[in-house]
């Protein structure tokens, strides 16, 4: 595939596009556009299924994942509502303006009346209309048509007015390729996260109950499968393993209760620990940006941190998929303190006899996960009950094989950052080819 740099544009209101490139209405592309049909969400099997607002995650949708629905709505036909190859779909509410494109025709899937279908006619490639929908121009179009407020919804009158750069059919095909080339590779590397995730899991699932036992021998680590157990309140663990509650190891310390006047994003001398740090299930949240003390503010000694203290969630608005969840402390900087909110509780033990990454994976492990859930109250938000939590028990292997256990799960957490890391870059090439192909500023020869 040949590339190469245009030079001649035209002005138009969308700025300059290549001169044999058409400026176009949304309107103009489609054969028909319309709202989606009134329907709910119901549990038994109606054999009708509807596709949601909430349903589009990043341009695509778990077609699986589907609810069943029944139409609440007086309507003579319903097949205008069903979805069908190249269909594309546009939300006109919640994340108003996100779009998925439907790549099969479905005979049980209708769409819902929060959405909009645009049904494409053959003056375009559908894939490239797609892409047109996740670039910058279409976002930009759509903001000034809402006069600046912020975008809550989008009519069908705003939807057909948007202008469109259109090059020949068989550029949009050649451009539409490249896009879903690069969609493929991050694809690919999030299966490769999926499966490294679900090869972590399992290892925590051995490794945590001693069923594979681990050591260092001669500068490699060694494993071996455990075959002296004994039995437990939490199961068979191996004979030469501990079990103690966690009031007998842990000292819980809530945090630093804050008014919002008190914390800032610009940098200062003392970085503020918050429940919003942490991911689901536990760990820092990537790309987070975080947050600071002002320094005019006094706080107790008893609120700083060091680095490599373990904190766990004691509220959630989630319904339970952060509370308990652990996040490690990062304060390498001399200069920096480190200081930790009233959402949040430190988890004291003594490290000559518990490691605290062993801790901290421990805490991810599905059956804590559950248990602490049991542990909360709240119809909202739930808040932890640290008398509860301090009845669960926790196994303990010797010093030495924590440490093993925790660095093979460390390496394996550094493996899918990583692959994150490349997923990010990928999609930072994704967003900068859009934005030159989509263009004209590189035009691809076809």
């Amino acid at each position: 595939m040949m590339f190469y740099k245009e030079t001649e544009f035209k002005d138009t209101p969308i700025g300059k596009i290549p001169k044999d490139w058409e400026i176009t209405k949304f309107n103009n592309i489609a054969e028909d556009m319309y709202y989606g049909v009134t329907a709910r969400a119901v549990e038994n099997n109606t054999g009708l299924k509807m596709l949601r607002t909430t349903d589009i995650k990043s341009y695509k949708v778990d077609w699986d994942s589907l609810p069943y629905c029944e139409i609440t709505e007086k309507t003579t036909d319903i097949r205008k509502f069903l979805l069908r190859r190249g269909d594309l779909i546009i939300a006109r509410a919640g994340t108003a303006g996100v779009s998925v494109l439907v790549e099969k025709d479905f005979d049980n899937v209708i769409f819902g009346s929060y959405l909009i279908k645009v049904k494409l006619n053959n003056k375009v490639y559908p894939k490239y209309i797609h892409y047109f929908c996740q670039s910058n121009i279409y976002w930009y179009s759509i903001a000034s048509k809402q006069s600046g407020s912020t975008l809550k919804n989008i009519s069908l009158p705003i939807l057909k007015s948007l202008d469109l750069p259109l090059p020949p059919l068989q550029e949009q095909q050649k451009i539409a390729e490249i896009l879903s080339t690069v969609d493929k590779a991050i694809e690919k590397t999030n299966q490769i996260i999926e499966k490294t995730e679900r090869i972590k899991k399992a290892l925590m699932n051995l490794l945590l109950t001693g069923k594979i036992r681990v050591k260092e021998s001669d500068g490699k680590i060694v494993f071996r499968k455990e075959t002296e157990f004994k039995d437990t309140p939490i199961g068979k663990i191996p004979k030469d393993w501990e079990i103690k509650k966690f009031e007998e190891v842990f000292k819980f310390k809530r945090g630093f209760s804050y008014r919002k006047e008190q914390i800032t994003n610009i940098k200062t001398k003392t970085k503020f620990y918050t429940i919003d740090y942490i991911e689901k299930g536990g760990g820092k949240k990537r790309n987070f940006e975080e947050v600071y003390i002002k320094d005019d503010v006094c706080i107790d000694k008893d609120f700083f941190l060091s680095d490599g203290d373990l904190l766990i969630a004691n509220t959630d608005m989630t319904k339970g998929d952060i509370i308990g969840a652990p996040i490690l402390v990062e304060c390498k900087d001399k200069n920096e303190k480190c200081v930790y909110s009233m959402d949040l509780t430190r988890l004291d033990f003594d490290k000559s006899k518990i490691y605290n990454l062993y801790v901290f994976y421990y805490l991810q492990t599905s059956s804590i996960r559950v248990r602490m859930k049991s542990a909360s109250q709240g119809t909202n938000v739930l808040h932890l009950n640290h008398r509860l939590v301090g009845n669960f028990l926790i196994s303990l292997s010797p010093l030495q094989e924590q440490q093993k256990i925790a660095e093979i799960l460390s390496t394996v957490d550094k493996a899918i950052e990583k692959t994150n890391q490349i997923i990010e870059k990928t999609e930072r090439i994704k967003k900068a080819l859009m934005n030159l192909l989509l263009t004209g500023k590189i035009r691809v020869k076809t």
